[in-house]
């Protein structure tokens, strides 16, 4: 199931379950409006209103109520071409919900900053409350899957000592388009990613080149902060990183997640 949040002709944001042409179903092309939120914890059940998916416009998902936790370095190539081995255990960072931004929103780069670059990634959202979560359990906790680009001031990064401003600044954390939620972990773990720059592919690998899979990621990190719902879980990006500078514009693509674009501008 493919679950979007969007606007229509100005209206206040609306969640629904998409039906792409491919799908072989009676509306396609369209999105069904839900009641509500699906990770607010009420009942959701459909208004009967349908909208063909050229009349809205898709925004980030899912905004995460109190965090959004990144690792860093798991891919081993990614770890090699930045200088480094994998970590003995993961490199955990956060991102403010602050940096989120939708589908066809600007990337922009804050000023001072010279070096901005790209990291296509898959992310895990959270579908529950969980603390101290058994691998064998993580199932459980994962509502679905999303595309993330975890946007990166490089030069920030390597002055600063710590990554908050490097990773964190407004507009560094474009999601979309939709959520997945009906891949199973073994699934998600065997999916394409290919990240274009403009029109040339920059990055193109596989979640199943994850050195840490999606079950020891959720467990680690649950062991020592509580995840909610709408929480996001980065899982790191392949090799092929690179600089993006104003008036370009950068493509990530996940199979079965569909893909997400957005442009590149000065702040």
């Amino acid at each position: 199931m493919r679950i979007a949040r969007f606007v229509k002709d100005g209206q206040d944001p609306a969640y629904g379950i998409i039906e792409l042409a491919v799908d072989g179903g009676e509306h396609p092309d369209t999105v069904a409006v839900l009641t509500a939120d699906p990770l607010a914890g009420v009942p959701v059940n459909y208004t009967g209103e349908r909208h063909h998916l050229d009349e809205v416009r898709f925004l980030a998902p899912v905004i995460p109520r109190s965090k959004v936790v990144a690792v860093g370095k798991n891919y081993a190539d990614h770890a090699k071409e930045m200088g480094g081995d994998v970590p003995e255990s993961p490199l955990l960072f956060f991102k403010p919900n602050t940096s989120v931004i939708g589908p066809e929103d600007t990337i922009l780069r804050p000023e001072g900053c010279t070096n901005l670059h790209f990291e296509g990634e898959l992310a895990i959202v959270i579908g529950r409350i969980c603390k101290q979560v058994p691998v064998e359990r993580v199932p459980e906790v994962i509502f679905g899957y999303t595309i993330a680009n975890d946007v990166t001031a490089r030069d920030w990064q390597a002055t600063d000592g710590q990554w908050a401003r490097a990773k964190g600044s407004d507009t560094f954390l474009p999601l979309g388009p939709w959520m997945n939620t009906h891949l199973t972990i073994e699934e998600a773990e065997h999916l394409g990613l290919e990240t274009r720059l403009n029109d040339e592919v920059r990055q193109q690998g596989s979640t199943s080149q994850m050195v840490r899979g999606i079950a020891e990621l959720v467990s680690y990190i649950s062991s020592f902060t509580t995840l909610l719902p709408g929480d996001l879980i980065l899982t790191g990006t392949p090799a092929g990183v690179g600089a993006m500078e104003p008036g370009d514009r950068v493509t990530v693509e996940i199979d079965g997640l569909g893909a997400l674009s957005n442009p590149v501008a000065d702040a």
